[in-house]
């Protein structure tokens, strides 16, 4: 495996990855949270994988969904999944999405593979990238703690909900809820309600 793997990992078990993902685990929260957003509105899928079930989800709830994965393997199988639906093959914390601005942003089972630094710098660039009254939703433990992927083998990371709390409100982001789903994946929903600090909004990693 490469050293340097913008997909964490997950190309080279991007089939693996596909057959072992619940279809159900995480679709009734995201279709919750898609129904707190405009209809027809522009969401952006960070980390999508194949599309299913989460994107498939917002397309349900009749959203307009963008999408990214580092995984050239995860695109190849999204759009077979979603030809319709516009993807880059990209990491997330640098992708030229973000030059648009979205109603929503989604990361499920994204953030906490990245290291501490790029969870914080991609927090800052997905408050940038949302309209005013936009809404942030991502999957990380509630606890800080540090664990093995169970696929990859690597070092994940999760920052914990007060830390992440914390970056968020740096970032123009105010948490308004945290859930958990039947698979225990624990998320916090954040929505921008303000303008973005100068010294913020012009952020770049």
């Amino acid at each position: 495996m490469p050293a340097h793997d913008p997909s964490h990992g997950y190309d080279a078990l991007a089939d693996s990855f596909a057959a072992s993902r619940n279809p159900d685990i995480g679709v009734a929260t995201v279709r919750t949270w898609a129904r707190t957003l405009p209809h027809g509105c522009a969401v952006l899928d960070l980390g999508c994988g194949t599309g299913i079930p989460i994107t498939r989800t917002l397309i349900e709830e009749g959203l307009d969904v963008h999408a990214i994965d580092a995984s050239p393997r995860m695109v190849e199988n999204f759009s077979a999944n979603f030809p319709g639906v516009p993807i880059v093959c990209e990491p997330a914390e640098a992708s030229g999405f973000f030059d648009r601005q979205f109603e929503g942003v989604i990361a499920w089972g994204l953030i906490f593979l990245l290291p501490e630094e790029s969870q914080v710098a991609l927090v800052r660039r997905v408050a940038a990238a949302l309209r005013a009254g936009g809404s942030f939703l991502f999957t990380a433990p509630e606890p800080a703690c540090t664990w093995n992927d169970v696929l990859t083998g690597r070092v994940s990371t999760s920052l914990g909900s007060e830390a992440y709390r914390s970056q968020l409100a740096d970032a123009g982001l105010a948490v308004v809820a945290e859930h958990e789903d039947e698979g225990a994946n624990h998320y916090l929903e954040s929505r921008r309600s303000f303008a973005i600090p100068p010294d913020q909004s012009t952020f770049h990693p």
